[in-house]
């Protein structure tokens, strides 16, 4: 959410790099109310939490609240989420050019439109500096003409979303740390060729044609402070309508209590008989590789990413400046687990193993990914993803893995970046 946040793309130079300062004296934008005339184009509204998923690599497991948004700047996060929100904009003007972009002036949407090459129209909204969830609602109610509006953030940002009662279909750019709704394409690119293609044949009210179809999406999040103490329990605070384009949904996030016992120690069995002498292994978030630790006698993190090697433990919920600092010039390798009914590997949840981290990995050790035959199978024959955000980091994983689901038990299954092009 954008609950009392700072803004990071400040300083007391004021804004370097503005999309005001970009588009010039005679672009500044305009000033529009959505549905007005010459509304016949396509248009989709834009709203970004600029802080969104700020805390991942700094290790916060969230980023709601000033305090969590300052520390993460002081443990050298930057945020990302109006990059990822270009990114969904670049794509749509790429395959719909006549798109008109309705947003709000600034981090919340307008800078990305401009860094996407675009012209924003802008409400007639000041938001907040920094902005607030009441921001983010209310640029929801502005834009209750637009015929499908995209917000990039997190789960608490499709919370403030909801809470604007948007009155057409909707869809969310992934840029926070966990991103367990399924109101969101599994990455920015998806979003922006869903949007573009929902365009083609949508009417006003996004029901008409195979393309511009809809389906119900649930909007869950997590109480950050327990999240942050090892409380994983997402509550349901309703649905949204989104594009029904499956392939580029991710999906609401599915649970693995349904996984038999001991599955997760069968695993941690087959990882710990592949652990080499001298090789350091990088444990991301999840109860299976908590049970990797636990099985070496180690008091590893359920929600962090840990450092072993040798038996020990080397660094306990590090941060991706840190962890840098750790593979950097050792053979590593990275044991991470899967999101139950989205498939990721990289992106969620465990953003501090960040593109530069994953580059030094995939020289050297490479991947483990751990997974029941249960959560597999779950996938539907959907492919394992990767979303680092850096093209080439997530090509570097792409391909075939092995995948632990027990002792002396694995199976090879297809990884892709989630960047790639997806079918409808």
């Amino acid at each position: 959410m954008t609950t009392d946040r700072p803004d990071p793309s400040r300083t007391a130079a004021g804004r370097p790099g503005s999309s005001r300062a970009a588009g010039g004296a005679g672009d500044p934008g305009r000033a529009v109310r959505p549905g007005s005339p010459g509304g016949a184009a396509f248009t989709v509204g834009l709203v970004v939490n600029p802080v969104a998923g700020i805390g991942g690599p700094a290790g916060l497991k969230g980023s709601d609240g000033a305090g969590v948004q300052w520390e993460a700047l002081a443990r050298g996060a930057s945020p990302r989420a109006g990059e990822r929100a270009a990114l969904a904009v670049r794509v749509l003007l790429a395959r719909r050019p006549d798109t008109r972009i309705v947003t709000v002036a600034g981090p919340m949407g307008e800078d990305s439109v401009r860094a996407a090459g675009g012209v924003p129209e802008l409400v007639r909204q000041a938001p907040g500096d920094p902005s607030s969830p009441r921001d983010t609602t209310a640029a929801v109610e502005a834009m209750r003409d637009v015929d499908l509006l995209l917000f990039a953030g997190g789960d608490g940002t499709a919370r403030d979303v909801l809470d604007g009662s948007p009155s057409c279909p909707v869809l969310g750019v992934p840029a926070g740390v966990k991103v367990y709704s399924g109101c969101f394409a599994v990455s920015p690119a998806a979003a922006g060729t869903t949007a573009a293609e929902f365009g083609r044949d949508a009417g006003r009210d996004g029901s008409t044609g195979s393309t511009g179809s809809t389906l119900a999406a649930e909007v869950v999040d997590l109480d950050e402070d327990a999240y942050r103490s090892g409380r994983v329990s997402p509550l349901l605070y309703g649905t949204l309508r989104v594009p029904a384009a499956r392939a580029r949904l991710s999906g609401r996030k599915v649970g693995s209590s349904a996984a038999a016992p001991g599955s997760a120690e069968a695993i941690a069995r087959e990882v710990a008989a592949r652990m080499r002498p001298g090789v350091r292994y990088v444990l991301g978030p999840g109860a299976t590789t908590m049970a990797v630790g636990r099985l070496l006698g180690l008091s590893t993190t359920l929600l962090g990413v840990d450092v072993v090697q040798d038996g020990e433990l080397v660094a306990a919920d590090v941060t991706e400046r840190r962890l840098l600092g750790l593979v950097d010039g050792r053979e590593t390798c990275a044991v991470l687990s899967v999101i139950g009914g989205q498939g990721f590997v990289l992106g969620r949840g465990n953003q501090q193993i960040g593109p530069a981290v994953l580059k030094k990995i995939m020289a050297s050790g490479g991947l483990l990914v751990l997974a029941t035959q249960q959560k597999l199978a779950g996938l539907g024959g959907r492919p394992l993803l990767a979303d680092t955000g850096d093209p080439e980091a997530d090509a570097l994983v792409a391909g075939h893995v092995s995948v632990i689901t027990g002792h002396r038990e694995s199976a090879v299954y297809r990884i892709r970046p989630a960047n790639e092009e997806f079918p409808a």
